[in-house]
């Protein structure tokens, strides 16, 4: 047994408990939580952290195997010129990749991530997953604008699937987005069972690109697919609505839907959502550095808020993030929306995103019974509670 005493600690289960404590197992079985004396406790089994302890984090939104790409791609240059990066900088020997992966596997851990839900192309990084301290759900992810590519994409996102699932790890195949996904691969996609597609995750308006490909038919991700992919559109009429809105239509509206990003989603888009989606309610997944750090922009959290949206948080990939740490997202969103309670970005950082990914039953809350990892954040205003410019986090248990 193992004792942490903390001036808050902030279970996401019931009220924050001021000095309070918290045992746990050798396993990390949370065995009991109560108040207790503070400081002046000097009970031999008993840790005292000086900050907030917090559940571990979930990271609802990551790109593992693009570890190896953190530092290679220029900031704030459009999403097309940074697809555009990506491919051209992605296929570098297996062994640089699994280095970096691994790497950024170990420090995640180490700030306190529990459980990530993350986008593959390649099953590369399955053995990491499958030995690592950190739940891994992988999102095989599928690609094809051109409906002649729909029945190879299908094999190849099948082909990763197996390899994950031979490897004791959840896995789902779901698209990319709705501006690289051809009509063709969509049906194949929505013909797919809860055993190969049990959770969708979509990215969804991470730039104004997005919109205007879908209204008009025109700008950057068109240049992108026919400039640097080399692929014909002619086939692709512009929608005059939304990528979102679009995108409803093509999905199945039943399973569990993860939309990724959304920085440039409007309040008539979430309209249009919670009509068409009213169960299971979608989740929103924000990742505001990496969004400063492709298009200069944040999303609309004040407006999520506004409207009742489940929101999680996530980081995307080191090569949008110079840190994949989820306390230095909420210190973003701090400094963006200083109204926002710590508890409340909490819950998107640590029980939304467990909800979302169907792991709630052992990660999200601090309660006994649970085992859902303990993380530590220095250097907070206690009294607010606030994070502040210097909070760090660390793995506890």
């Amino acid at each position: 047994m193992k004792t942490f005493a903390a001036p808050l600690i902030i279970t996401l289960a019931g009220p924050p408990l001021v000095n309070g404590r918290i045992t746990v197992d050798d396993d990390g079985l949370i065995t009991g939580i109560t108040n207790s004396a503070g400081p002046g406790d000097d009970r031999p089994d008993t840790e005292f952290f000086d900050g907030i302890i917090t559940p571990g984090f979930v990271n609802a939104h990551c790109h593992l195997e693009l570890s190896h790409l953190r530092g290679e791609i220029i900031p704030r240059r459009g999403i097309a010129n940074f697809i555009g990066e990506i491919n051209r900088k992605r296929n570098v020997p297996a062994e640089k990749i699994l280095e970096a992966a691994l790497e950024t596997d170990r420090q995640m851990y180490l700030e306190g991530t529990v459980a990530c839900g993350d986008i593959s192309n390649t099953s590369l990084t399955a053995e990491i997953k499958q030995r690592s301290g950190i739940s891994w759900f992988t999102f095989v992810e599928t690609f094809g604008f051109h409906p002649s590519g729909a029945a190879r994409a299908m094999e190849l996102a099948r082909f990763v699937w197996q390899d994950f699932r031979d490897h004791s790890l959840p896995a789902s195949i779901v698209p990319h987005s709705a501006y690289s996904v051809s009509d063709d691969l969509f049906r194949a996609l929505g013909g797919l069972g809860r055993d190969e597609s049990s959770i969708l995750s979509v990215h969804n308006q991470e730039s104004p690109a997005e919109n205007l490909f879908f209204t008009r038919g025109e700008g950057p991700i068109l240049n992108h697919l026919r400039n640097n992919l080399g692929i014909d559109t002619s086939h692709w009429q512009p929608k005059g609505v939304s990528s979102l809105v679009w995108l409803l239509g093509k999905i199945p509206p039943d399973k569990p839907l993860l939309l990724i990003h959304n920085t440039f989603t409007t309040c008539a888009d979430l309209k249009v959502l919670k009509m068409t989606r009213p169960f299971p309610e979608p989740w929103l997944v924000i990742c505001p550095n990496s969004n400063r750090y492709i298009e200069g922009g944040i999303p609309p959290v004040s407006l999520f808020r506004s409207e009742k949206m489940q929101l999680c948080i996530g980081t995307d990939s080191p090569a949008s993030n110079p840190s994949l740490s989820i306390l230095a997202e909420m210190m973003t969103l701090q400094d963006h929306f200083p109204e926002i309670p710590l508890e409340e970005m909490l819950t998107w950082a640590c029980t939304n995103g467990a909800k979302a990914l169907g792991m709630d039953d052992r990660y999200g809350t601090l309660e006994v019974g649970k085992k859902p990892g303990i993380a530590g954040i220095t250097a907070c205003d206690i009294q607010k509670p606030a994070l502040t410019p210097r909070s760090r986090a660390r793995r506890l248990a």
